[in-house]
């Protein structure tokens, strides 16, 4: 574990040196702000546009963060020619894998705190309270998704050639299950046999990342807290999808050529 744990800092300290997270903040920063304060015929549920906007803008600058972030990782280490050396401190592959996994996680977490801390304090400051407990819920559940990911993009680094590339259909496939995901039962009841079956198939097989995502209804409405027992559920839903890819992906880079 301290050799998993040394890679994952490297990739956190990789945050610091880079620009995306500072741009994506300070940008969600001014939208949200100017957003803020308009005021549309004196309508005090103005916030919960506000609200929508700022949840919107979080959940895109976090999956552009972790898919950017991951999928540069081994591709940056065989350009710098710096992955044997890597390898040979003795490190194996999988705590390789795991690490630049734990460290792109890691620091999904640490901009999510900053997104969600801001996002709070600008919905207090109009609604004049503090909703913690949703936020902690959405804020958690938002992360374990990110985890999923990560884990695919890790995946595609060492499936595709170019970090582009990767990223694209990783950004693809995420917006697909965001979008379409949840009403692929709906479309397989208007399809004949045996398509109907095959798109089921694919419905019950993908990662629903939508069910996370639809936890930002519950914070724009100042809706019940969700019950604790079904954010496990969920939570372990999604860990079972993250575990997969992850061990995807270091059975691959096992059996994978180096040079």
């Amino acid at each position: 574990m301290n050799k998993i744990f040394a890679v994952s800092g490297v990739v956190v300290k990789e945050l610091y040196r880079r620009k995306d997270f500072y741009v994506l903040f300070i940008l969600t920063v001014i939208i949200c702000l100017v957003m803020g304060s308009m005021n549309v015929f004196n309508n005090g549920d103005i916030i919960r546009y506000v609200k929508e906007i700022c949840l919107l803008l979080i959940w895109v600058s976090s999956l552009i963060i972790a898919i950017t972030t991951t999928a540069r990782q081994i591709p940056v280490e065989k350009e710098q020619r710096t992955l044997l050396p890597l390898l040979a401190k003795p490190l194996s592959r999988t705590q390789l894998i795991i690490g630049k996994f734990l460290g792109c996680w890691i620091v999904c977490g640490l901009t999510l705190v900053c997104f969600y801390a801001f996002f709070g304090a600008l919905a207090a400051s109009r609604e004049h309270h503090w909703y913690l407990l949703n936020y902690a819920q959405a804020a958690l559940l938002h992360w374990i998704a990110l985890g999923v990911v990560i884990a695919l993009a890790m995946l595609g680094s060492l499936v595709f050639a170019a970090p582009s590339s990767n990223a694209t259909i990783c950004f693809s496939i995420v917006a697909a299950i965001l979008c379409v995901g949840r009403y692929l039962d709906k479309l397989a009841l208007a399809e004949p046999e045996p398509l109907r079956s095959i798109v089921y198939s694919f419905y019950f097989s993908i990662p629903h990342l939508e069910m996370p995502f639809g936890m930002r209804n519950l914070i724009i409405h100042n809706w019940p807290l969700l019950e604790w027992r079904f954010v496990w559920l969920l939570g372990a839903y999604l860990l079972a999808y993250m575990a997969f890819f992850l061990a995807a992906a270091c059975l691959i880079f096992r059996r994978k050529p180096l040079n």
